[in-house]
């Protein structure tokens, strides 16, 4: 019988889970076994999977689980270099130069174990099947705007914190703005075509802002782009890869600008293919702007977990996208399984 372990997340505020209890009980209806870890901070109560039929194991005891299991989790798992020798599904993010997803890959190399990344989990016309792009987008346009904000007042963004909805972000957000005494910042998307994009765009509408939408055909001839200079806030919202033009050069820190805040919520910055060339690392929540420039001044926010400020809304919306693949457990060798551990096997060459 085909096993799935629900591990507790161990990330800093990291309160999203990638299985509801409704889609624990289809999967258990299909003959898959559910087993879901206590967790003191999940969004969803451990009652509701109890109450959905799923085996409950304690926090955190994931390494001692079934060898035929399959771990599932969404952020990245205990640096402590121990051997991996179970299948895990999780978004490694190790596939692209990384440093640290080398030592993740070294890992499953010592013990044997298999990455089914999230990020590469796709369909025959190679779309990823399940992402948390919208809510990516929202919360990730939402922080930018705080980082926005916050300069008004001469001053650096400070902590964020998770709401416990959209319409409470709103309404907090409103009111940090008008409290400026400023008119709303324009803004520019990059990917506005896209999930992230889509999610960073209609937050900032909702807010009243000015929204110039690019995407691929704007962005074809490869740049430079001295238009995005021209806007209070940037936002990069693409999946870099190699070929993946430069947005933000470095020269851009001391070019003339409106530029002052860059939302990059792609979050990729150790990637060889990042587009923002002015910064080196990514930003939390409990310090969400990186200055890198002073007079006049430019921050860019980087937050690598964003949806979890809504981890309800988009632990859901993340679930329903993902559970036909969770079904479809019982043959790993094929359709997306099957891209996915061919994906592993190819970046573990060498390893």
């Amino acid at each position: 019988m085909t096993h799935l372990w629900v591990r507790a997340e161990q990330r800093p505020n990291e309160e999203r889970v990638g299985l509801t209890p409704d889609g624990a009980r289809a999967l258990l209806d299909a003959g898959i076994k559910v087993t879901v870890e206590q967790s003191s901070v999940r969004a969803i109560p451990i009652d509701d999977y109890r109450a959905a039929g799923c085996t409950i194991a304690p926090e955190n005891s994931w390494p001692d689980a079934p060898a035929d299991a399959i771990i599932f989790g969404l952020k990245e798992l205990p640096e402590d270099a121990t051997p991996l020798t179970h299948r895990h599904i999780l978004f490694g993010h190790a596939y692209k130069g990384q440093p640290s997803g080398q030592i993740l890959l070294a890992r499953f190399a010592a013990g044997g174990g298999t990455l089914y990344d999230l990020e590469y989990l796709v369909g025959k016309d190679g779309r990823r099947v399940a992402a948390f792009g919208y809510w990516a987008g929202y919360a990730g346009a939402a922080v930018a705007l705080k980082c926005w904000a916050a300069q008004q007042h001469g001053a650096i963004a400070g902590p964020v914190s998770v709401y416990g909805g959209s319409a409470a972000l709103r309404a907090a957000l409103t009111t940090e703005l008008d409290n400026t005494n400023k008119p709303r910042p324009s803004a520019m998307v990059i990917g506005a075509l896209g999930r992230v994009g889509t999610g960073a765009s209609d937050l900032c509408e909702a807010m009243g802002m000015s929204v110039t939408k690019w995407d691929m055909k704007e962005t074809a001839n490869g740049g430079p782009f001295p238009e995005i200079l021209t806007h209070d806030i940037f936002f990069n919202c693409i999946l870099a890869r190699a070929g993946t033009p430069v947005f933000v050069p470095a020269s851009a820190k001391t070019a003339p600008r409106t530029l002052s805040v860059i939302g990059d919520i792609a979050c990729d910055p150790d990637s060889d293919f990042s587009p923002i060339k002015v910064y080196d690392r990514t930003t939390t929540w409990d310090h969400p702007a990186l200055r890198v420039q002073e007079n006049p001044p430019l921050d860019v926010t980087a937050i690598d977990n964003l949806p979890s400020m809504l981890p309800v809304e988009s632990s859901t919306d993340f679930a329903e996208q993902l559970l036909p693949s969770l079904l479809s457990l019982n043959t790993l060798t094929t359709g997306v399984w099957g891209r996915a551990k061919a994906t592993f096997d190819t970046h573990m060459k060498g390893i």
